[in-house]
């Protein structure tokens, strides 16, 4: 029985590691069609990161306009350089390292030279997924109107105090919880340790819901819900321990 459990596991290990070749290689082919200025090539590459990276943009940002210019600045800088891209990670790893270079220049030139209150418009078209995360705190399209009323106040609530975390814990728990990346993606994306990963991530998330229990509790007072005791885990709010 171990030995063929030992060699189900092998043709598993095997079967993932061709899977993963197959998809290096055709990403590899797809990066010469965007070298070669495939017009069809840079059309699927907006149409698949476009929403992402306006997504990750915004929340570093908290401003529709400056994101929506930042996310052009981003594409255009990958259209710039694609041809001197080899590789050294994958392609969308390089495309969110641009995005966090440029939005983190863009937000420097804003506390410089701005100094205004930012707006708390939803990012449009972002995808609801399954599982209770801070992402579907954030984003629900299936709730009745009295819901629907209720959710945007407590999106609008999580987006605010998400913005009041520091960084760089803020964007690692938008990569996480928001855009879903994997702890190896995130590391590579900010050239980290996976332990730093992880560190900024338990204390992002430690701060967020920190943020969170005073209005946690009042909500649930209000819609008549069983209230948590002080320091007790908020579960209704909770943003993933993974």
């Amino acid at each position: 029985m171990g030995s063929a459990v030992r060699s189900m596991a092998g043709v598993t290990t095997l079967a993932n590691l061709a899977s993963a070749i197959s998809a290096r290689a055709a990403e590899t082919s797809f990066i010469a069609e965007l070298k070669a200025g495939s017009e069809d090539a840079y059309e699927w590459l907006i149409a698949h990161y476009h929403q992402p990276v306006y997504g990750l943009v915004y929340r570093i940002l908290n401003d529709p306009a400056d994101a929506a210019d930042t996310t052009q600045e981003v594409f255009l800088k990958v259209f710039r350089g694609i041809k001197r891209f080899h590789g050294e990670a994958s392609l969308k790893t390089w495309i969110y390292r641009i995005a966090l270079h440029e939005a983190s220049n863009q937000r420097r030139w804003w506390f410089r030279h701005k100094r205004r209150e930012t707006t708390m418009e939803a990012p449009i078209g972002e995808q609801d997924r399954q599982g209770f995360a801070l992402k579907e705190t954030l984003v629900d399209e299936h709730d009745s109107p009295f819901d629907c009323t209720a959710h945007e106040e407590v999106r609008i609530k999580v987006e605010r105090e998400l913005a009041q975390v520091a960084e760089p814990y803020r964007t690692t728990v938008v990569l996480r919880d928001i855009e879903g990346l994997s702890y190896e993606e995130i590391a590579e994306i900010l050239q980290v340790s996976l332990g730093t990963v992880k560190s900024r991530l338990m204390r992002g998330r430690f701060a967020l819901k920190k943020r969170l229990e005073d209005y946690a509790r009042q909500a649930g007072r209000d819609l008549g819900l069983k209230v948590p005791s002080h320091g007790a885990r908020v579960a209704s709010l909770e943003v993933g321990s993974k």
